[in-house]
């Protein structure tokens, strides 16, 4: 082997290894993404710098009788915890995405990815692995993107958090969970009327933003879906809106169209464990409960979304 070939040989291999660095170890908007939970090459800038989309961290509210801005059509992400009935306008959460909240001393992390339309709730309090501590922990928006969902950060360790998987993907807290707090996705006319003692997210959120006008025209509606994702599921329209439920390792997917077909309450088996799914097809609302009668974490998304990551779920269909 000539000198010239030799050296060419390892300048190549010099690149590749170089290549492969940046693959296990890579910064992206400020964060050190070091052997992350999912291939390093999926996690994307989504445009906004880290806190480009700011979190909403000291929310005020309003009772219900005086959100004169609120239209019955408009959707809300709902939460009854702790004896605090709180709702938060999607057309809010478009522009914050997440809202850092406090329910009776309990932190609170409300969170909503607009691409893939998952609203999601979550204890506040990590759980440091190895330490045997835990500590409250306020999160912000990262700009950055796994399967086109929002990937969160939290303050205290800038651990990447994906918001659909409820866990750390890099960063000191890799691997640990969030614990999911119920959400109900309706609207706001079926919200007032179910808890007219309610708290409503007010406008008054510190940032001046065209609460009126959605950042994503006619997204909902278009089959375009703006990031890759690792699976693309096309027996439905991308945004078909889903129930998706996970219990005990199984998932199941119960996209709209097909609960529009059947009863509005039916029983059913995830993972083993029985459920009641309760359907509002005037309100596009859905609901999970034991046999007990307890809610349970569900989540209303995208059908991209949901089958992104849970490309092996069970899908629901009403023959």
């Amino acid at each position: 082997m000539g000198r010239r070939t030799f050296f060419a040989r390892f300048f190549l291999i010099m690149v590749w290894l170089a290549w492969a660095t940046d693959a296990r170890s890579e910064r992206l908007n400020g964060f050190e993404i070091v052997d992350p939970l999912v291939p390093a090459n999926e996690i994307m800038r989504g445009g906004p710098p880290r806190d480009g989309i700011p979190s909403i961290d000291y929310p005020r509210f309003v009772p219900l009788n005086q959100a004169g801005y609120m239209s019955d059509g408009d959707r809300v992400l709902g939460i009854d915890y702790a004896g605090i009935r709180r709702a938060y306008p999607i057309r809010i959460l478009n522009y914050h995405e997440i809202v850092n909240d406090d329910f009776a001393g309990r932190a609170v992390l409300v969170s909503f990815c607009p691409l893939c339309g998952t609203g999601m709730a979550f204890s506040g309090i990590l759980d440091e692995k190895g330490k045997g501590k835990k500590k409250t922990a306020q999160f912000g928006v990262s700009g950055l993107l796994y399967n086109s969902d929002l990937l969160m950060y939290d303050r205290a360790t800038e651990s990447l958090w994906s918001q659909i998987e409820g866990r750390a993907i890099s960063g000191p807290m890799k691997g640990a969970r969030l614990e999911l707090i119920p959400v109900q996705h309706t609207t706001w006319a079926d919200w007032k009327q179910r808890y007219p003692d309610s708290q409503v997210l007010s406008l008054d959120t510190g940032h001046q933003r065209n609460y009126g006008q959605t950042p994503y025209p006619g997204y909902q509606e278009s089959k375009y879906v703006y990031f890759p994702v690792t699976v693309m599921d096309r027996r439905y329209h991308p945004k078909e809106l889903v129930l998706g439920v996970e219990l005990n390792g199984k998932s199941k997917v119960y996209p709209f169209m097909e609960l529009y077909k059947g009863p509005a309450v039916f029983d059913d088996v995830v993972g083993g464990q029985a459920i009641r799914v309760e359907f509002d097809g005037d309100h596009r609302a859905a609901q999970v409960f034991d046999s007990h009668g307890k809610e349970l974490p569900s989540l209303i998304a995208f059908w991209f979304a949901w089958m992104a990551f849970h490309p092996d779920s069970e899908v629901y269909q009403n023959r």
